[in-house]
């Protein structure tokens, strides 16, 4: 079994896109398959260095220490990572071609080293306009407490 600190992305989204659910497919309301993931201090890390975030809140254990928060905790925008941590490689949402319309992120308690985030995810709505497929969802993380870590609802283009 690989350890889920070495975890890697693939990175050629065409590579199982035959597996995932075209636009007629998608079932407003239907839950969509999600998977645990256990969130490494390491995977904090190197997220926060990607998106260049360089808050001690994420890197100095001392210093978080200090804080309100009582030691590392995650960027509010670890959510990116984990909408891919927590999805299977035939999740609809993954589909190339998908172009993000809008979203809202509303962020409440946050994730720390250690967490292990279950994401409880649905389409909302699906419809045409201007001769495109738009697809309405929502996103739920929790922590093992069944914690909200954070909350949000997108707009996506649906390729055809």
């Amino acid at each position: 079994m690989a350890d889920q600190d070495a975890f890697t992305f693939e990175t050629d989204f065409w590579k199982d896109e035959s597996i995932r659910k075209a636009w007629d497919d998608i079932i407003p309301g239907e839950p969509r398959k999600t998977i645990p993931y256990v969130l490494t201090k390491e995977a904090i890390q190197k997220f926060a260095r990607a998106v260049g975030e360089t808050n001690p809140l994420y890197f100095d254990e001392e210093y978080a220490k200090t804080t309100i928060y009582g030691g590392l905790i995650a960027p509010p925008s670890i959510h990116i990572l984990l909408m891919f941590a927590c999805t299977p490689i035939d999740d609809w949402m993954r589909s190339p071609g998908t172009i993000n319309a809008g979203q809202q992120w509303y962020y409440h308690t946050p994730a720390r080293p250690g967490d292990t985030i279950r994401l409880v995810a649905r389409a909302l709505d699906k419809f045409i306009k201007k001769d495109r497929l738009f697809v309405v969802h929502d996103n739920v993380f929790f922590n093992q407490k069944d914690e909200v870590i954070c909350t949000g609802r997108g707009w996506t283009i649906r390729p055809r």
